[in-house]
């Protein structure tokens, strides 16, 4: 019996070695986030085209082109985009199995659609910008605007609504506002929401109330993105 603990060392350290590739076999599947790559997305319940490219710094229009998703309004539960121009996933209908095409198979890249004029901005509502572009807290992607609870949030620009909700972690009440092929406008940390997707909104219209932000401080969100990318607002408000 001198054999045994050298033994029951090797079997440790093969059951060790079989726990962690099962771990990275899971984490390679689907992480908690959705993404299964670098560069695609599987979609959960209650996701929309727009928050998950919003999510990624993406354009919405972008997303759907590269996933051939027409004007991306069927997308489902468990169904794999990708994220970036370089590839296409097919579905197996019937099946989990996903498949990305090879370079060989790939469609013709699609043509980049032209961009679009910056829409006349006014601000979202009144008060003092306490936190800028990029700083903390927040999610730096925009600036923050202290005022009072139910102070009406207002669009800064017209537009159509395509996110009203609370799935986008970091941002509590958020809506999102699509003012052309290039700009969009985002409005978190919202008391309640005045509009739901498909609406649409003119520049000053009261869209929201503003709640409560990072601290339990009265405060808006407020973003602009320029083909997916967050920009500072700053300089396109008007001065006031």
């Amino acid at each position: 019996m001198a054999y045994a603990p050298g033994l029951t060392g090797r079997l440790r350290l093969a059951l060790i070695l079989a726990a962690c590739l099962a771990v990275a076999g899971c984490g390679s599947a689907a992480r908690w986030d959705g993404r299964t790559a670098a560069d695609t997305h599987v979609v959960r319940k209650g996701e929309t085209l727009y928050s998950i490219a919003f999510r990624y710094g993406k354009r919405a229009e972008d997303v759907a082109r590269w996933n051939r998703l027409g004007d991306g309004s069927l997308i489902y539960p468990g169904q794999v985009l990708v994220l970036s121009p370089g590839g296409a996933v097919r579905q197996t209908a019937g099946s989990n199995k996903r498949t990305t095409t090879t370079s060989s198979s790939r469609p013709r890249p699609l043509p980049d659609i032209p961009e679009q004029p910056a829409p006349g901005w006014t601000w979202p509502t009144s008060g003092s910008i306490d936190v800028e572009f990029g700083g903390k807290p927040g999610p730096g992607t925009g600036v923050l605007i202290d005022g009072r609870p139910g102070q009406p949030v207002l669009a800064a620009a017209p537009g159509r609504v395509v996110y009203a909700g609370s799935g986008l972690i970091g941002y509590g009440q958020l809506i999102i506002v699509k003012h052309n092929d290039t700009y969009l406008s985002a409005y978190g940390y919202n008391q309640t929401l005045l509009v739901r997707e498909g609406h649409s909104v003119k520049r000053g219209q009261r869209i929201a109330t503003m709640g409560a932000g990072p601290e339990r401080k009265a405060r808006l969100h407020f973003e602009i993105r320029k083909n997916g990318e967050p920009v500072n607002p700053r300089p396109l408000l008007p001065r006031r």
